[in-house]
């Protein structure tokens, strides 16, 4: 797990303000028991704690963290993990599918985990989605000027969402942002980790202290969301992060391994994303399961998207389309100053230039994403994405309309022949526009 602040998972000697120093494990069985462990370290006090887990007696564990300081930091380890600990052959000999390209994309599933994410919990690995490690004394200042959120204003172990755009604040991407005490770690959709990279590499000057780099294939991501999420956070001694702000993160241990956890899974504020190296993520994905999380694959998840309302690149997030017709208001900050697209987003504020907004739409039929839509027969938006309900027998779309065209409740048509009915969507109406956020 990639874990910020002297923690071995820093490419350098950042943060190890966590290592095991002794394991002792007595097993009589093969049932799972495992635990995460919080750091319990200020500085550079040293503390010693033991503890027993046991499952039916069958199995015990005794655990002894040490935390230390910056000058006794380990370095982490970038070597592959040990064949037998590789996430994906366990996933599909488990009965999970996997592309070519390393993303598992179901489990045979998807009915019952769209059921888990509204009634119990799930778990999703995220791994294949970018992660950006951006360093150096001035990312906060750097990050700040290159999007749309107040960095300056966050410090460590808080987070946040913020939008990447083009100077006129077209969208390019959402990004999930970690403030660390040493760097801030940033994860981007797949499709645009390396345009974001090389774009972000073509604004730092001789002078700014920045280092971007890629750690995407160094960690793992997995994405744990459902309302009973908070039961298994409980049962792992993770208790501690139920009920704090989206995007507050901490760091642990498990199995030895350094491991992050924040609050939030990236499609809603509520839930929590974890972060690990690929020699862990093995046993967090096994412990997850045992405690009653449900499997969900990358086809799920998109499906899952699309209900949720959440914007995704080359579908809603386009040189097309602009941050403020995106409805990404709680991304926005509309008062720190001067920033790329800033002028744009300040002028569509001040004249209610704001054209057209994305919403949801409840259709009658497969639609091909692209398609027109019209309204009493005059074409006021396009189709952006679609997907179809659970056991296929409902069909939902997001789409761009014209603002003053239709509301919600209003039926549309798509394509030729499709109807459609405007739909509020969870995502989008968590949002909150100026007048009811005071604190953008």
């Amino acid at each position: 797990m990639y874990v910020e602040n002297n923690n071995p998972l820093q490419s350098c000697t950042d943060m190890a303000m966590m290592r095991m120093v002794g394991v002792s494990c007595c097993i009589t069985n093969t049932a799972t028991a495992t635990a995460l462990l919080p750091c319990l370290c200020s500085g550079t006090i040293l503390r010693r704690r033991s503890l027993r887990l046991r499952n039916g007696g069958s199995r015990e564990r005794k655990f002894q963290l040490r935390c230390v300081s910056a000058s006794d930091s380990l370095q982490f380890d970038f070597s592959p993990p040990p064949i037998d600990h590789d996430l994906l052959d366990t996933i599909s000999v488990s009965g999970g599918k996997v592309s070519e390209d390393g993303v598992v994309e179901s489990f045979d599933n998807d009915d019952e985990a769209l059921d888990a994410f509204d009634n119990g919990v799930v778990v999703v690995d995220l791994s294949h989605f970018g992660r950006i490690r951006v360093s150096g004394d001035d990312r906060a200042h750097f990050l700040h000027n290159q999007t749309t959120a107040n960095f300056e204003g966050l410090t460590d172990g808080q987070g946040c969402d913020t939008v990447f755009v083009t100077p006129t604040a077209r969208t390019i991407d959402i990004a999930h942002a970690w403030i660390m005490k040493n760097a801030i770690m940033l994860t981007v959709s797949p499709t645009t980790c390396q345009s974001i990279i090389e774009m972000l590499n073509k604004y730092i000057f001789f002078a700014d202290k920045v280092e971007i780099k890629d750690i995407t294939k160094q960690t793992c991501l997995f994405a744990l969301a459902g309302p009973k999420s908070n039961e298994i956070m409980s049962k792992l001694n993770l208790g501690d992060l139920i009920g704090q702000p989206y995007g507050k993160h901490k760091h642990y241990t498990f199995d030895g391994m350094p491991i992050t956890v924040g609050v939030g899974s990236l499609m809603i504020e509520e839930g929590f994303t974890m972060l690990m190296s690929p020699g862990g993520a093995v046993s967090v994905w096994k412990t997850l399961l045992s405690e009653g999380a449900i499997p969900m694959g990358s086809v799920a998840w998109e499906k899952l998207r699309i209900i949720q309302g959440r914007p995704a690149p080359e579908r809603e997030l386009s040189k097309e389309f602009n941050v403020l017709e995106a409805g990404l208001w709680n991304s926005i900050s509309l008062n720190k100053g001067c920033y790329k697209g800033q002028e744009t987003i300040a002028r569509l504020i001040t004249y209610d230039g704001i054209k057209q907004r994305l919403c949801g739409l409840d259709l009658s039929a497969p639609a091909e994403p692209g398609s027109s839509i019209t309204f009493d027969g005059k074409k006021v938006g396009k189709l952006t994405s679609y997907t179809r309900g659970r056991n296929g027998s409902s069909h939902f779309g997001l789409g761009y309309i014209k603002k003053q065209a239709a509301s919600l409740g209003n039926t549309v048509t798509i394509g030729e022949d499709i109807s459609g009915i405007v739909a509020e969507v969870p995502y989008l109406s968590r949002q909150h526009p100026p007048s009811t956020n005071p604190s953008s």
